[in-house]
């Protein structure tokens, strides 16, 4: 596939993981005697995941986040000059889906989208169990870790083919069902930086966290799995 066909891919996909998991969050999570909880927005994104690997996890790969991007540069499973433009192409989805989201919502009469949250992440007093930064901090980093160790595991050559969509996605909703409470849950900065740019404030002045931790989790888990299972490296992840 050319470049701009992969890129286009990851757009519509982050586009869809934005639009799916905030959205379920923000539009049904909380609804009078039908909100489908923290456990429903879990599966909410585990669901945009495994269903957009599917769609188009022979196009671009399905990284639909930057994190997974660098995560495979440095596990040798993506090349180094596709890193920026796909990053590019992921946080463009995330906020156009983020904006897409803030139409929806605002048709409900006396929507309020600063005072709603939507579905922004954060720490201390915008943490929803009022976690400390350093809390934050060490569970984004370890989610992304075990996201990227799956993602890892589950594309490997030697793995079960054609089931690394369902692994992925069930690890992320596991993630989310861990995680909710701590920083309403990132392991993504694309899913991040679309609602925080639409909320401001303090989601804006917290968002650095939310690219830092999952990076870093990231590059641990491209460097950890290859010593740890001897996989060899591949030319690009299919995930």
């Amino acid at each position: 596939m050319r470049l701009g066909q992969r890129l286009g891919a990851e757009m519509f996909g982050t586009f869809w993981l934005v639009l799916g998991g905030c959205g379920s969050a923000v539009l049904a999570a909380g609804y009078p005697q039908l909100g489908i909880g923290f456990a429903g927005v879990a599966l909410a994104f585990g669901l945009t995941v495994l269903t957009m690997a599917y769609a188009i996890g022979h196009i671009s790969g399905c990284h639909l986040n930057p994190a997974v991007s660098v995560g495979l540069t440095v596990a040798g499973r993506f090349p180094v000059r596709d890193l920026v433009p796909y990053i590019a192409a992921q946080v463009v989805g995330g906020v156009i889906g983020a904006y897409v989201l803030s139409v929806i919502a605002s048709g409900a009469p006396g929507f309020d989208l600063v005072a709603s949250g939507f579905a922004t992440n954060g720490y201390g007093d915008h943490s929803p169990g009022h976690y400390a930064m350093i809390a934050a901090l060490v569970c984004e980093v370890v989610m992304t870790f075990f996201f990227l160790f799956v993602i890892l595991g589950a594309t490997d050559s030697r793995a079960p083919a054609g089931f690394a969509p369902i692994a992925i996605g069930l690890c992320l909703t596991l993630i989310h069902l861990i995680s909710i409470p701590v920083t309403n849950t990132s392991v993504n900065p694309a899913r991040s930086t679309g609602p925080a740019l639409f909320v401001g404030g303090a989601a804006m002045e917290q968002l650095w966290l939310f690219w830092v931790a999952p990076i870093i989790g990231a590059v641990i888990a491209g460097v950890v799995y290859p010593l740890l299972t001897g996989a060899k490296k591949q030319a690009l992840a299919a995930a």
